[in-house]
């Protein structure tokens, strides 16, 4: 099989940046597949890009390489790292990017991206993910080692992604992502739901809104109201039929969600 790269940026598609990236691993490595997961992270958002990443990567075949660059510190001290899971391998700065994909995936091998041979000969201040990111996944496609990118570390950066907390009779969680919808995916998933009882014999409050009830899909949703479901990740959303929950509720990321056993 061909070897196969996914890009996830917050580039953009009105400007050259992703495309030029994807020149450059094409350069390396002509016979690569490139797959786009999504160009369109917020900018500078860090914690969108590792939820993003970790919702998609495991949808591809193993062997896949996976280049993340969401990078507001470019150019600075930070480093660059590559890193084995074992059925997949990750390129990207080190700044939390990865944080779930590691949380889920725990690494076999990382190295910091320190060898210059296997970036470009010039690396701009303003542009790593095409001089020093692209050609470390194009290279590795083609079949060099990950050790021979740089030396070996132990450790990388890791955002707090907050868990959900749960004990007999309820669990409490927090909206992670508002996707293009509006729909509010949280980190309650679920299992930990299921452990409280039938939908019928729990309540689930986000932010100070009562929630309707528990729908199995979006055709569900009550027609002027909120309900929640469990959306494609099996994390429980809290969604408007045809409009975004978001708006209506006025809630973002971080507002507190929970799931409480009925007397």
């Amino acid at each position: 099989m061909r070897p196969i790269i996914a890009l996830l940026t917050d580039f953009g598609s009105a400007d050259h940046y992703a495309g030029t990236m994807k020149g450059v691993i094409l350069g390396i490595c002509p016979e690569a597949t490139l797959v786009d997961i999504t160009h369109d992270i917020p900018p500078h958002d860090v914690t969108a890009g590792a939820l993003e990443l970790a919702a998609s990567y495991r949808y591809f075949p193993a062997g896949t390489i996976f280049v993340a660059v969401v990078d507001p510190g470019v150019g600075s001290a930070r480093r660059g790292f590559a890193v084995d899971t074992g059925d997949y391998r990750f390129v990207a700065p080190d700044n939390g990017v990865l944080t779930q994909v590691l949380r889920e995936s725990p690494p076999k091998k990382m190295v910091e991206l320190t060898e210059r041979r296997y970036a470009r000969p010039t690396v701009s201040r303003t542009f790593e993910g095409r001089d020093r990111f692209a050609p470390a996944a194009a290279w590795i496609a083609k079949g060099t080692a990950l050790t021979a990118l740089g030396r070996p570390i132990a450790d990388v950066l890791k955002l707090d992604i907050p868990v959900a907390e749960a004990d007999a009779d309820r669990v409490r969680g927090v909206v992670l992502r508002v996707d293009r919808f509006g729909n509010l995916v949280t980190n309650i998933d679920r299992k930990t739901v299921e452990r409280l009882g039938q939908s019928a014999a729990i309540t689930i409050e986000a932010g100070p809104h009562r929630i309707g009830r528990l729908v199995a899909t979006y055709a569900e949703l009550p027609a002027d109201g909120v309900g929640a479901l469990f959306g494609s990740t099996d994390h429980l959303e809290i969604a408007a039929s045809s409009s975004s929950a978001a708006s209506r509720l006025d809630l973002t990321r971080g507002a507190v969600v929970t799931v409480t056993r009925a007397p």
